[in-house]
């Protein structure tokens, strides 16, 4: 059974950071794409970025480019997300996702993925 645990959102303004964690409790690890998404009140959930397990190629939403770096720990079974240069339309719900590869779809295409519960990220201006 795959169990994902989110951690590390919070409040901070425009410009500031923050750095999202996501424990995995999948075997063996290093063989599961991991991914961020986000969802705001209103909206559709969207890809973030995610992060293959072989190769270690990186996909991100354009709207966060430069900006945020997704990164995981083998070892530590565990998925980050640092995000820089917060804006206010960061604000959401931020979910990880996880599949086991090879996987079909593009890097943003989680429909057979597991879920954490979410962590609330806000941004004020």
């Amino acid at each position: 059974q795959v169990r994902l645990v989110e951690s590390g959102g919070g409040s901070v303004q425009a410009g500031g950071s923050l750095r999202l964690s996501c424990a995995a409790s999948v075997y063996p690890y290093n063989t599961y794409w991991m991914a961020w998404f986000r969802q705001a009140p209103g909206k559709e959930r969207e890809g973030v970025g995610a992060i293959y397990p072989s190769s270690g190629n990186t996909y991100y939403a354009d709207s966060v480019k430069g900006r945020f770096t997704i990164s995981r720990d083998n070892a530590k079974k565990t998925l980050y997300l640092q995000m820089n240069n917060l804006k206010p339309e960061d604000t959401a719900m931020y979910y990880c996702a996880a599949d086991l590869n090879p996987r079909s779809g593009s890097w943003s295409d989680a429909r057979n993925s597991d879920w954490g519960q979410g962590t609330q990220v806000t941004v004020s201006s």
